[in-house]
This record gives structure tokens, C-alpha cells and sequence, in this order.
């Protein structure tokens, strides 16, 4: 490791020795690029991310003035993938600046790619906000190229915070618009009875028991076969025990269901918080009698 390190010190040493220096037969800024390589790449076996990240950033400023955005993107993206294990700000500041190049020589599909990137980085910290920002531009791309099953994976991302962050309509319209496109799909559409029982119970957390009937017969009309599933049956009798306010019942409902097919941890999440709004509903009688 001392030997890399020692290595990559000499290697940036001689590339920023060639850019304060003149070149007559050849471009400096490809002498430098390619030492600046040569430096990371061994700052990298050393395990010295941090340099090895910002050496990258020397070589894509290369690459820049050699007018080739192509690969100063991708030394950007080199970049990031060293700033990763050591600085999160800085990985996603250097694949944002990847993301502007690639857009600027329309490889849009790429940057996609790293917007997705961006998302998930975001997400790690638990940032959802910026999550959702991220995983909606890179939905947008991968739309703009006709990359369908890529932007209903980032689709999905959003609608599942959006419902986190309880905003419930968004989802909603998200899930539905995923289902409605699935529908004419072989590969999709055994996943619509899935999208559909999400939005329906992010109609539940809204707590409007009209609003979920009226949705599981659109459902019912966009998807004939909805009506005899799991899925459909849970959704249609979680909307009778709220809306006969029976907290016994809806428990009952839930747990049959999960005995079946177990609940991921975002389903439940929603459902307790349905649950709750119930059992609020059910005191607030009990003080009124």
C-alpha cells in the first residue's frame, strides 16, 4: 500500500508538473490527463479515496479542456464511486456534474443512471426529500428514452415516500398510472394486483371511506379479474371494518391476510396507521357516551 501511495504521489506530481509546462508537439492536457489516470488508479489500490476522488476531478478538468465531455463524465462518475466510501456530498456533487455533461451531448439514458445513483445515495443517509427530488428527474430520462421498466422502478421509489411523507394523493396517482400502463404488458401485468391494493391503501390513510369505494370500482373496471383477488377482498374489508369503526375486525382482516402473504414493512406502516386513526375514532365514542 506505502508503495502505491507513493506511486500515485509521484504520478500527480509529474501531471501537474506538465500543466504548468509548455508542450510543442503535444497537448499538455493529455500528458496530464494521462498521468492523473495513472495517479488515481493507484491512489485507489492504496485505498486513499478521498485522493483518489480528487484526482479524478483533476482528470476530468482534462478531459474538459480537451473538449471531451464523454470523458470527463465518466472520471466525474470515477470519481464519485471513491467519494462514496468516505464523502457522500462530494460523490453526489461529482455525479451531478457527470449528469450536466451527459446531458449536454444527449446521452440521457446514462444520466438517468446517475440520477438514479444520486437517489439512492440520498436515500442511504435517510434523506428522503432529496430521494424523491432525484428518483423523479431520473423517471423523467428514462421515460424521455422509452426505458419503461426503469422509470416505474424510480415511479415507484417516489410513491412509496411520497406515502412516508404522507402525501397520500401523489402516490395514489402514481401507483394507479403504473397499473393502467402494466395492464397491456405480458411481463407487467401479473404486478398490477400489487400496485393497485398500494394506492388502495394509501386511499385508506386518507380516511375517506366513499373515496376507497369509489376506487376499488374503478379498480374493479380497470382490471376485471382485480375483484377475485387477495388483494382486492383485503382492501374491500379493511374499508368495511373502518367504516363500521370495528378495531376487533380490521385486526382480524390484517393478520389473515399477513398469515398468506406477509406484509413488507411499508404495507404494515400504513395499515397501523389506518389502525390508529380507527382506534382514535372508537375512543372519541366511548367519551361521547
Amino acid at each position: 500500500m506505502a508503495d502505491q501511495l507513493a506511486r500515485a504521489e509521484d504520478f500527480e506530481k509529474k501531471a501537474e508538473k506538465k500543466l504548468n509546462g509548455w508542450a510543442i508537439f503535444s497537448s499538455k492536457f493529455e500528458d496530464a490527463a494521462d498521468l492523473f489516470d495513472k495517479a488515481a488508479n493507484s491512489f485507489k489500490l492504496a485505498k486513499s479515496w478521498d485522493k483518489a476522488g480528487s484526482t479524478y476531478v483533476k482528470l476530468a478538468n482534462c478531459h474538459l479542456k480537451l473538449e471531451s465531455k464523454h470523458e470527463a463524465s465518466q472520471a466525474y462518475v470515477d470519481a464519485a464511486h471513491c467519494y462514496k466510501k468516505t464523502n457522500i456530498s462530494e460523490a453526489v456533487s461529482c455525479l451531478d456534474h457527470a449528469v450536466n455533461l451527459l446531458c449536454d451531448i444527449g446521452r440521457l439514458s446514462m444520466a438517468a443512471r446517475y440520477l438514479k445513483e444520486i437517489a439512492e445515495l440520498y436515500e442511504s443517509e435517510q434523506n428522503i426529500e432529496q430521494a424523491v427530488v432525484y428518483y423523479e428527474k431520473s423517471a423523467d430520462f428514462y421515460q424521455s428514452e422509452e426505458v419503461t421498466t426503469s422509470a416505474n422502478q424510480c415511479k415507484q421509489k417516489v410513491a412509496q415516500f411520497a406515502a412516508q411523507l404522507e402525501q397520500y394523493q401523489k402516490s395514489i396517482e402514481i401507483y394507479e398510472e403504473i397499473a393502467r400502463q402494466s395492464l397491456n404488458n405480458n411481463l407487467l401485468k401479473y404486478g398490477v394486483k400489487g400496485h393497485l391494493l398500494n394506492a388502495g391503501l394509501c386511499q385508506l390513510c386518507k380516511g375517506d371511506v366513499v373515496a376507497i369505494n369509489n376506487a376499488l370500482e374503478k379498480y374493479q373496471e380497470l382490471d376485471p379479474t382485480f375483484s377475485g383477488t387477495r388483494e382486492y377482498r383485503l382492501l374491500a374489508d379493511v374499508a368495511a371494518a373502518v367504516d363500521e369503526e370495528d378495531v376487533g375486525k380490521f385486526t382480524d382482516v390484517v393478520k389473515e391476510f399477513d398469515s398468506m402473504t406477509p406484509l413488507d414493512s411499508w404495507k404494515t406502516t400504513l395499515l397501523l396507521r389506518v389502525k390508529e386513526k380507527l382506534k382514535a375514532k372508537e375512543l372519541e365514542e366511548d367519551d361521547l357516551t
